[in-house]
Order: C-alpha cells, then sequence, then structure tokens
C-alpha cells in the first residue's frame, strides 16, 4: 500500500518531517532538473567565455604573428637599403617597420594576451611575444628610423666625391651614430634575455632570427660609429698625416699574410689621399729597427733576426710587431716617422679594380681585377725568372698604376667602399696608427689584425715559408677547431689543418718559384723542386696544453713558445707537388667563457673554417 504524505494546514502537526522536506518526485524531479538546467547554463555559459576568449586571443596572435614577420621584414629591407645607399628606400622600409612593429605590440599587449601570458607553463610562448615585439618596435622606433636620416647625411656619394672624403661631415654626424650604437647595443641585450617560449617552436625560431638580426646591426653600427671617430684624424681632419703602406706578396707566406714585397707612402692631408715614395723592398736593405716587443717576440722570433731582415719581419700574426718594425726601419732608413702603417695585398687589389676600374700599364698591358693577382703573384716570375730588378720594377710599375687609379676620382663611391668591406672581411688589409688611442679603438676592429690578449677560446693557425719559394700560391688550406662541451673547468679540444700543393709535379716552374735558396745548406736530406717547405704553428687557447700532435696519422715532435699568452706549437712540414698532408693538434683547454675565435691568415686561397666548439658563459 503506498503511503502519501501532505502538507499540514493550521495546528495540526506535520507527521512525517522528512517527508516534508524532500516533498513529493515531482518536486524533487523539478528542482534536479533546474538545478542541472542551472549548470548546463552556467557550463555553456564558460564554454562561451572560453571560446571567445580562444578565439580573440587567436585573432591576436595571428595579428602579432603577420605583424612581426612584416617588420622582421622591412627592418631587413631597411639594413639593406642602407647598406646599398638607398637611403630613400630605407627611409621608407623604416617607416613599415616601425608602422608593423606597433600593431605587432598592441596585439600582444592586448587583454587576452596579457592575462594568457601569466598563466604558468601555458603563458611562457605569449610573455616570449611580448618580450619580441617589445625589441622590434624598439630596434624600428629607436635604430632603423633614426639611422636612415643619418645614412641620407653620410651617404657614400655625399661622405666622397672627387677624389676626397668629406672627413668634415664624418666627424660631425659621430655623436649621432654614437648614440645608435648604444640603441643598437641596448636592444641587442634586451633580445639575448628573451624568454625562453617552451612548447612552441615557431616561437623559438623567431628569436632566434630576431637575436641574430640585433647582434648583426649592434656590431654594424659600432663599427660605423667607431669609424667617424678614426677616419678624422686618420684622414688628416687635424693635419697631414703619413702612413707606411706594405704591399704583401703572399705567394710566399709570412705571419701576417705574406713576404714585404714593396711599400708606398700614403699621404692624407683634409680627407685627400695621395701615394708616394713607391719603393722595392730591398730598399729596406741593412734598415734596423730599434723596437722592444718583448721577451716572448725575442724568444720566438728573435733568431730570425726580424728587426734587421725584412725578410722576417712579418713571420708574427700579431700585425702591430711588423707594423712597429716596418716604421722604426722606414725612420732609419730616412728618418721619416711615419703616423701608421697599412698592410694590402694583390686579393685586395683585384677587389678594389673590380670598384675602380682596370689601369694601363706604359707598354700597354691591360691591368683588371682578373689578371692582377695571377700577373703579381705568379706570371712575373716567369715572365722574369732571373732578373730580380726587372721583376720588382714591373711589380712596382702596377702597384703605382692601382694607387693612383684608388685615390684619385672614381665613378661609384659605393662601388669602391663595398670593394674595402670585403678585404677587411676578409683580413686583406690591416692598419696601425702610432697614437695609442687611435690603436686603442682600432684593436675593437678587424683592422688591427691582432693575436687577443684573453682568454677566449682560439685557435690561430700560422703558416710561415721556410723554403725561400713562391709555392704558396699553390697552397689549399682546410681548417677544423671542434671542442667539448662546457660541463667541466676543462675539455678536449681538435685543431686539424689540411695543407695541399697543388702545384703539378712536372709543371714548368722557374727556381725562383719552384726551388729552396731559403734553406740552410747543410739540410740532410734532399728536397723536390716544388716541395713547400713550410712551418705551421698554432696559437691555441690562453692555459691549453698539448696532449698531442699528428701528421698523417703519426705522432710527431713539437716546439713550444708563448705568444701574448697563448701557448704556441710548431712543427715543421713538406709537401711535395701534387700532394697533401694533415696535421691534428689535440689539446686540453680551459673551458673559457666566449665565442670561439678561428682567424684566417690571408693567403691566396680562401678558407671557411669548420668550427664547433660551445660558447661557454664562464
Amino acid at each position: 500500500m503506498n503511503k502519501f504524505s501532505r502538507r499540514p494546514s493550521g495546528d495540526e502537526p506535520s507527521g512525517d518531517d522528512d517527508a516534508d522536506l524532500s516533498g513529493t518526485e515531482d518536486e524533487q524531479r523539478h528542482h534536479w532538473l533546474h538545478d542541472r538546467h542551472g549548470a548546463i547554463g552556467a557550463a555553456l555559459v564558460l564554454l562561451v567565455v572560453v571560446v571567445a576568449f580562444g578565439l580573440w586571443l587567436g585573432v591576436r596572435a595571428l595579428d602579432a604573428k603577420s605583424s612581426l614577420e612584416q617588420a622582421r621584414d622591412s627592418a631587413q629591407q631597411a639594413k639593406d637599403a642602407l647598406l646599398e645607399g638607398d637611403t630613400g628606400g630605407a627611409s621608407r622600409f623604416a617607416d613599415e617597420a616601425q608602422h608593423h612593429a606597433e600593431a605587432a605590440r598592441d596585439a600582444t599587449h592586448s587583454v587576452p594576451w596579457n592575462i594568457a601570458s601569466v598563466i604558468p607553463w601555458l603563458g611562457s610562448p605569449f610573455k616570449t611575444g611580448q618580450q619580441i615585439s617589445d625589441v622590434v618596435l624598439g630596434l624600428a622606433a629607436d635604430v632603423l628610423k633614426p639611422s636612415t636620416d643619418v645614412g641620407v647625411a653620410i651617404s657614400p656619394d655625399q661622405l666622397y666625391a672627387n677624389g676626397r672624403v668629406d672627413v668634415q661631415l664624418l666627424r660631425n654626424e659621430e655623436p649621432e651614430l654614437s648614440s645608435l650604437a648604444e640603441n643598437a647595443a641596448r636592444l641587442n641585450a634586451e633580445a639575448g634575455t628573451i624568454s625562453d617560449p617552451g612548447y612552441l617552436s615557431l616561437l623559438s625560431d623567431a628569436r632566434s632570427q630576431l637575436q641574430d638580426q640585433t647582434s648583426d646591426l649592434a656590431r654594424l653600427l659600432e663599427t660605423t660609429a667607431l669609424a667617424a671617430r678614426l677616419v678624422p684624424p686618420m684622414m688628416g681632419a687635424d693635419g697631414p698625416r703619413t702612413y707606411f703602406m706594405g704591399f704583401q706578396t703572399n705567394a710566399e707566406a709570412r705571419g701576417t699574410g705574406g713576404l714585404l714585397g714593396g711599400f708606398g707612402i700614403l699621404r692624407f692631408d683634409n680627407g685627400v689621399p695621395f701615394v708616394d715614395d713607391l719603393g722595392k723592398n730591398i730598399e729596406l736593405t741593412g734598415a734596423v729597427a730599434n723596437v722592444d716587443l718583448g721577451p716572448e717576440f725575442n724568444q720566438q722570433y728573435g733568431f730570425t733576426n726580424p728587426k734587421t731582415d725584412f725578410r722576417n719581419s712579418n713571420l708574427s700574426s700579431h700585425f702591430p710587431h711588423a707594423a712597429q718594425i716596418w716604421k722604426s726601419m722606414w725612420a732609419q732608413k730616412t728618418g721619416m716617422n711615419v703616423d701608421g702603417v697599412l698592410a694590402i695585398d694583390p686579393i685586395a687589389l683585384s677587389y678594389l679594380l673590380g670598384a675602380v676600374g682596370p689601369v694601363t700599364m706604359p707598354d700597354g698591358e691591360i691591368i683588371t681585377k682578373d689578371n692582377v693577382v695571377e700577373l703579381t703573384e705568379s706570371t712575373a716570375y716567369i715572365r722574369f725568372p732571373t732578373d730580380t730588378v726587372a721583376r720588382k720594377n714591373y711589380l712596382q710599375d702596377i702597384a703605382n698604376q692601382v694607387a693612383q687609379k684608388i685615390t684619385g676620382p672614381v665613378d661609384s663611391p659605393r662601388a669602391l667602399l663595398d670593394a674595402l668591406g670585403r678585404a677587411v672581411s676578409e683580413r686583406r688589409i690591416a692598419v696601425w696608427s702610432a697614437v695609442p688611442e687611435e690603436q686603442a679603438l682600432l684593436e675593437q676592429t678587424p683592422l688591427a689584425h691582432i693575436v687577443p690578449d684573453d682568454a677566449a677560446p682560439y685557435a690561430g693557425v700560422v703558416v710561415n715559408n721556410l723554403a725561400g719559394n713562391k709555392m704558396d700560391y699553390y697552397l689549399e688550406r682546410n681548417i677544423e677547431y671542434v671542442a667539448d662541451g662546457c660541463d667541466g673547468q676543462t675539455r678536449m679540444s681538435t685543431v686539424t689543418v689540411r695543407l695541399n700543393n697543388t702545384a703539378p709535379a712536372d709543371a714548368p716552374l722557374p727556381d725562383y718559384v719552384a726551388g729552396t735558396e731559403g734553406l740552410a745548406r747543410n739540410v740532410p736530406f734532399e728536397v723536390p723542386r716544388g716541395t713547400m717547405v713550410t712551418s705551421v704553428r698554432l696559437l691555441a687557447t690562453a692555459n691549453s696544453s698539448v696532449v698531442s700532435v699528428l701528421a698523417n696519422g703519426e705522432r710527431i715532435p713539437f716546439s713550444q713558445s708563448m705568444e701574448r699568452g697563448h701557448p704556441s706549437y710548431e712543427v715543421q712540414v713538406l709537401i711535395p707537388p701534387g700532394q697533401s698532408g694533415e696535421l691534428v693538434f689535440r689539446l686540453s683547454e680551459p673551458t673559457s667563457a666566449g665565442a670561439p675565435r678561428v682567424p684566417i691568415q690571408p693567403l691566396v686561397d680562401t678558407v671557411v673554417p669548420v668550427v664547433a666548439v660551445p660558447a661557454c658563459s664562464g
């Protein structure tokens, strides 16, 4: 029998209290449905909010991605236009970069993005996106846009005209260039601290690209600002300057590039260059350099008489050593104290001839960018196999014609600047100043060619010709520098050097090219014609120690010394024509902070080293 409860009325007792609280089944069902509908409604509202938030965030993310990509592309185009001297295009692209950067910053600092960025783990890419947009906007507004204004003032056509560099114009723009360099350095530092986006690899790529872009721009502006400080005084803005300019013959390798084959005196007066006193290297015969380059230099090179024999004056790859010797030799020979020293090689001359056009010799022979290297490094020795005076006169005439062409008015200052830049990037032009403040600034640039006196990873491979021949015209080099990680205080590293003598075994080369006149007469073995007799020296990371040195897989003896705080390991090798060899230096080196450096000695061949050395934080 079913029992029904009813609601009491008046004073009537309620009876079953539990039944009164629970209500009827219909009422219970009604309450349950009402609660369920309420929960579903709340969930639906929440879902709508989440979806709307997601859509909102997605739209802003797409906006940010598109704007950042466009800002990055416009920024790169602005930089390229500046380097090409297209100041109008640079200004337009800089405006576009700033516009897109502002849009990206608005998107990444919108409400949904700000909310998402503070969510643990999930928000890491959003935080990264905000940091990226901030740096991109700063890059566009604080660096690129004002750079275009300066670029208009110091464009190549404005800076160099009618054979004169406008040194005062460059000096006037130096404060603004230094300010731009500081802004670029600040933004580069900010880019380096952009957080890891975690799970979103797309932003990892964007972060890496931005860091590379800001680093390149910071270096460019730093170099430009340094040039604005250095060029005016060094080019005679405050009075005439004179420089000893050495022409290096890198068919016979020396530490700074090649044998000092000839020279000239380069003068600057208020930005106007001209060359006089071109001479042959033999004019320095008997000159004595009165300079003190320290006990390490004396121990390593003293026995070769570098201060009295110009042929051995630049065995060290530290260019200031050779520069001071040349300056002192010239002063002792002539009484002239130059203000600095420059060095250049035939490959650099070929780049410059490509910019200014060919020159014509007195006999009608045309010297071009395509034949000047072969003529000066090879053909001259075959054309004049025994007449040393005629050969030196010929080479001096070429140097004179090229120098006059380069220092005169040119049709395209932009092309000349590009050629100089290429030569500098390949270490084919070196500069030293006798003014200490200027030299300190030069040592912050690639022009100084110094062996750095610091602890960062270093592998400097230096080749010197011991045979006194010109066989290094046929030398090909490959250099690899690899090292373990940064976990311990020291790590194993390996420097591999491969040398190839590309001269055919039956090549009809004159004795001056293929002989061994530089060897001592009492050498207890026969050296075939065309053999490279070569000193190979490795300047290693400071405080390194050698484990072994291998030649074609076999241990060989080596000599050890020090140069500017770097341990120096030297071996001597013979490479007959058409043959090659491999040297492997196995080292234990400190896990020092800094990026690895592998300077390339400027010889005839072009070397791109293989470097696999982790940069440690120290």
